[in-house]
């Protein structure tokens, strides 16, 4: 089976749209063209963070970034240039259920940018909605076809929200589901979207506790002969020291390829710049720091 990407791989994710646009700038529905030309702006901020970062050593090879049409159009376009690697999103912002942000032209929006990874986040908990789950598997089957003709790599970012039934199970303690059902939980639903034939070079993984937790996740995604195929651990815009735990852990463990951090590294610096307590150079080189932070520590627990 030719699929998988399992060199190192270290993500600066800034493709977040709905969230961004509410949390950041506090705006709610459509936008006028002058604030989407200042959310430009501001992930121009984070790009620029990242860029500093290759310059200042990390390994070119291995760092890519994660940014959306909407908003990164130039950023996207610079990257190609820059021959960084990079990833765009095909999912429709802050939905429950996944949808195509283009729908059946998403191929074209792919090809318009030719980005090494194309990048679906999807919310699937193998034991809630069956319905919604054999609805979305279908999406992604044929999304998971297009990469495999076009030879592109394919990204998935795996949440698996609890449902009602969990919730009750733990009695109302989300540490507990975390700790106690979510990793078997993505173990199983890996291993459904897989016999549905959907089938990611790479999966986006949300942090796991125990190395025992990280093996068992990349045993499924590695399974029947998926050898390449590769795991990162995204950060869920959890504090620092949560994020670097979970770094630390799936560092060590074989099949666990990098990371994909992008709150927890950018929020603040722009939140300071945006309250003008920080210059714009400062925002730029506290991202910087804060990713290559991120790219040492890996590589030096691994």
């Amino acid at each position: 089976m030719d699929i998988g990407f399992n060199k190192p791989l270290y993500i600066l994710p800034f493709d977040h749209r709905g969230s961004f646009q509410a949390k950041m700038f506090g705006w709610k529905g459509a936008l006028t063209g002058i604030q989407s030309a200042e959310i430009a702006a501001t992930k121009q901020i984070i790009y620029e963070g990242f860029k500093a970062a290759v310059d200042g050593g990390v390994p070119k090879e291995k760092a890519g970034i994660l940014v959306d049409e909407q908003f990164g159009t130039a950023i996207l376009k610079d990257a190609a240039k820059q021959e960084y690697i990079t990833a765009c999103p095909a999912e429709k912002s802050g939905q429950d259920e996944f949808d195509f942000e283009y729908g059946n032209d998403f191929g074209k929006h792919i090809e318009m940018f030719k980005p090494t990874f194309c990048k679906v986040l999807v919310r699937f908990n193998p034991e809630a909605d069956r319905a919604m789950n054999q609805r979305q598997a279908s999406k992604l089957r044929k999304l998971s076809a297009y990469m495999r003709h076009t030879g592109r790599y394919f990204m998935f970012e795996l949440l698996v929200p609890p449902d009602k039934a969990q919730m009750e199970h733990v009695k109302g303690d989300k540490k507990r589901f975390e700790k106690e059902l979510r990793p078997d939980l993505m173990v199983r639903a890996i291993q459904m979207l897989q016999d549905g034939t959907v089938e990611p070079d790479v999966w986006k993984i949300e942090g796991l506790d125990t190395r025992e937790d990280c093996e068992k996740v990349v045993a499924a995604a590695q399974r029947r002969g998926r050898t390449n195929v590769g795991c990162i651990i995204l950060g869920r815009g959890e504090d620092d020291k949560k994020v670097r735990e979970w770094l630390t852990v799936a560092a060590k463990v074989p099949g666990f390829i990098g990371f994909a951090v992008g709150r927890t590294t950018f929020w603040d610096p722009l939140i300071a710049y945006r309250s003008k307590n920080i210059s714009r150079e400062e925002a730029v080189m506290r991202i910087a720091a804060t990713y290559r932070g991120w790219v040492d520590l890996f590589e030096q627990a691994k």
